[in-house]
């Protein structure tokens, strides 16, 4: 008989608020949309190296099991970009930037 639910989740949680892997730089926000999106735990593990095949499995298989407070955090985290976002957007004008980066270049 298996023991229930003794699964390690590979995960770190840094100083900022932000959730990694274990041992990577991959935050679950990658991971989770990734799967959210169609793909395979074997096709995450493609398209970023630093990921053991297992940790994904167990990353999504605790986003199955707790999906309200993972997407809680998820929303959580869009929510902090989104603010970023505006308050770099105010500070930096976004507008007329490629057109100043290609004069930049001509330029130079």
């Amino acid at each position: 008989m298996f023991p229930a639910n003794t699964a390690h989740i590979p995960i770190v949680q840094h100083e900022n608020g932000t959730i990694y892997i274990e041992g990577t730089r991959v935050a679950i926000d990658i991971v989770i949309e990734a799967f959210k999106q169609g793909a395979s735990a074997e096709e995450i593990v493609h398209r970023f190296t630093s990921l053991q095949l297992s940790d994904v499995y167990a990353v999504i298989t605790s986003y199955l099991q707790k999906t309200a407070d993972i997407e809680t955090y998820l929303a959580e985290r869009q929510a902090l970009a989104d603010t970023v976002r505006q308050q770099n957007e105010a500070r930096f004008n976004p507008t007329g930037l490629r057109e100043r980066l290609l004069a930049r270049r001509k330029q130079g």
